[in-house]
């Protein structure tokens, strides 16, 4: 699990790009926006209808804005996360947004939660990407109580054959499909499974696909990032969102 310290010191280093006035930015959010063209959840539906009394983790929650969301739509979260100036970030705003919930600092591949702990396991960008997939959707699994839902955003299969290992996404594929799983950026560790293995995964782990939804850029964007211009997302997506039900 090599992946796991060489990512808690990527983001250690990178947390002082997510303090201030960007995770305040997400965390001043009246509605879930998601991803990295703030898709709002009015356009894809895919938190339940009444969250209320709901207890819910999110895996490699970062700043916590997920959990902040839930939170004030009546869920009890819980966040978990490897990095501790993260985790210092989420506790910040916390006591700035008058918010209360248990922050762990730990991976998300082993949770010291009891089975049947959770209705709702959230990762926008957190476990989702950075976490083993043959880890973190197992667990995901226990923690879940039977119906319990799984929700996660990662970067598309397409996108991560079509980036190339500098430079923006291009509209060539640079690596195979076959074989896909792990990328080493030599700084941090990524892992996208093509969706094939990915429905196979979550069906040995006892979860029934209810949706997955790719997400287009809309146009006009609000940005472009470095690695994805948003004329790019207009066309294909560089984003997904899975949403599964454990079965009982």
């Amino acid at each position: 699990m090599t992946h796991v310290p060489q990512n808690q010191r990527y983001w250690d280093e990178q947390a002082s790009a997510w303090h201030g006035p960007l995770a305040r930015d997400h965390w001043s959010q009246p509605s879930p926006r998601w991803g990295l063209w703030a898709t709002p959840e009015s356009q894809v539906h895919v938190l339940p209808d009444d969250l209320t009394g709901m207890r819910t983790i999110e895996l490699g929650c970062g700043t916590a804005y997920v959990s902040a969301w839930l939170a004030r739509a009546g869920a009890h979260p819980v966040g978990i996360d490897v990095s501790s100036p993260q985790l210092a970030t989420a506790r910040a705003m916390q006591q700035e947004f008058n918010l209360d919930f248990p922050l762990l600092l730990g991976n998300a591949e082993t949770v010291p939660y009891p089975d049947n702990s959770f209705d709702l396991a959230i990762s926008e960008y957190g476990a989702s990407l950075w976490c083993d997939p043959h880890l973190w959707i197992p667990e995901a699994a226990r923690l879940l109580t039977p119906g319990g839902r799984l929700v996660f955003m990662r970067y598309s299969p397409l996108f991560a054959l079509c980036v190339p290992a500098s430079g923006p996404v291009t509209t060539q594929l640079t690596r195979p499909q076959f074989g896909l799983s792990r990328l080493d950026w030599g700084s941090h560790v990524e892992f996208v499974l093509p969706h094939g293995e990915m429905l196979r995964l979550l069906r040995s782990c006892g979860f029934v696909v209810e949706d997955l939804i790719e997400i287009q850029a809309p146009d006009p964007a609000h940005r472009d990032y470095a690695n994805v211009p948003a004329a790019w997302s207009h066309h294909w997506p560089s984003e997904e969102i899975w949403t599964a039900r454990l079965t009982a």
